[in-house]
């Protein structure tokens, strides 16, 4: 894999060619004076106690600026990026950072779904163990 700005020796002859241009997040400039899909990706750069208010600025500019259909793909990846990067915080304290609340976002429908499938495996794991002791009598822990 190639770390940036690294030993681009293996593939010097694709990066050397007119069809690519490198670019790196850390020379894209002021966030704020980007356009915001190129600005959502140098989010994903800025140290953390900078990103909340980049992010509350970004959700404010997407909804001034960016057409209805773009809109929720927008507030979906800044929500995703912001919920990544502060994983040791809570989905609410998460949501009182940005001023939103998730349950609008697909990355919370997924997160939803996968637990309401395990909570399904779950019961359906439960359910067999409590018919296999009723057919068969107690169970060892290793026939568990």
């Amino acid at each position: 894999m190639l770390n940036p700005k690294g030993d681009i020796y293996p593939y010097r002859n694709q990066l050397n060619c007119d069809q690519v241009h490198r670019i790196y997040l850390d020379e894209l400039g002021d966030i704020r004076q980007l356009p915001v899909w190129v600005a959502l990706m140098l989010l994903t750069t800025v140290p953390e106690q900078q990103a909340p208010e980049e992010a509350r600025y970004l959700l404010q500019r997407t909804q001034q600026e960016t057409p209805q259909p773009s809109t929720q793909a927008i507030i979906e990846l800044i929500t995703t990026i912001i919920a990544y990067k502060f994983e040791q915080l809570s989905r609410r304290e998460v949501e009182e950072m940005l001023g939103i609340t998730f349950e609008e976002t697909r990355f919370y429908r997924d997160i939803k779904e996968e637990g309401e499938q395990r909570g399904r495996e779950k019961e359906a794991r439960s359910l067999i163990l409590r018919q296999l002791t009723r057919r068969v009598g107690e169970l060892s822990q290793e026939a568990r």
